[in-house]
């Protein structure tokens, strides 16, 4: 039995399937496994609470794990460390989150991409054809992560309270939502994983995208994130290598995204939700 993981800092999603791609089991679904923010003790916890998972652990003979938080060493041998732990028969590989989105989007292993990610967190990578380039180390959600979730969350949260909404908006998110500010400080000084809490009032956007200030909103991010990640491959773009787009904000702001696009004159490529399905030929053919 192959797994094969999507791990997100929000949920992470587990595909069991055979040497043939034959899928063994629905989608199993746990919390986020975010080695870099998360300790070794939370992710054995959110691995071992699943059920479906325990059940298969000694029938497993590979895991390919895919993760935000992987992308340094430190994170992604703890998470490592922790799988051989719960799997002891499995050969595991574990692998930066950019890479599942490099090979769920391009549609052969030898094409050039940009490849963005934008979800709860956000990322921009530059694939050769065989090897990945990142121009600028992450710092996570505090202090970069433009156009991602927890960054339009944060946005939606600072415009509410510095009175920056306009006044139907407003009254839909303050219905929608406890922005009570002892509530709002809780979460994200005192529980786990604030990036995916700041996440959640991203769906605000697309549940009011025909409002003005939600698209300048939306927009006003995208532009940040061009300007900082993605232009960083300017001269890879100039010669037409196509920016593609994996992640769940990223696919509902499509519209945005080809406004920006042509603004900054790069070509769009292809758009993922969720990349975990597109992973399934990729291994089969590489075992």
């Amino acid at each position: 039995m192959i797994l094969i993981t999507d791990g997100g800092s929000t949920k992470c999603d587990w595909i069991a399937i055979d040497k043939t791609g034959k899928r063994l089991a629905q989608k199993i679904r746990t919390k986020g496994l975010n080695p870099a923010i998360l300790t070794e003790t939370e992710l054995k916890h959110i691995i071992s609470s699943s059920e479906e998972l325990m059940n298969y652990k000694d029938r497993v003979t590979h895991i390919f794990f895919y993760g935000a938080g992987c992308g340094t060493e430190k994170p992604r041998t703890m998470l490592l460390h922790v799988l051989q732990f719960l799997f002891p028969s499995a050969k595991i590989e574990v692998e930066e989150d950019t890479m599942a989105a490099v090979r769920a989007a391009i549609e052969d292993v030898s094409d050039k991409a940009v490849v963005c990610i934008m979800g709860t967190g956000s990322n921009c990578s530059y694939y050769d054809g065989v090897k990945l380039h990142q121009r600028v180390k992450s710092l996570g959600y505090s202090l970069m992560d433009d156009a991602s979730g927890n960054y339009y969350g944060k946005q939606l949260i600072r415009d509410f309270y510095f009175n920056k909404m306009p006044e139907t908006i407003r009254l839909a998110f303050e219905h929608k939502y406890n922005l009570d500010a002892d509530f709002i400080k809780f979460n994200l000084y005192k529980q786990a994983n604030p990036n995916a809490y700041l996440a959640n009032f991203a769906e605000f956007m697309f549940l009011n995208k025909d409002s003005d200030y939600i698209n300048n909103l939306i927009k006003s991010g995208f532009k940040l994130f061009t300007e900082n990640m993605i232009m960083q491959f300017k001269k890879e773009l100039e010669n037409g290598v196509p920016v593609h787009f994996v992640g769940s904000i990223a696919y509902f702001a499509k519209e945005e995204i080809y406004e920006v696009a042509k603004e900054y004159g790069f070509t769009v490529g292809n758009f993922i939700r969720r990349p975990i399905d597109g992973l399934v030929d990729y291994h089969i053919n590489n075992l």
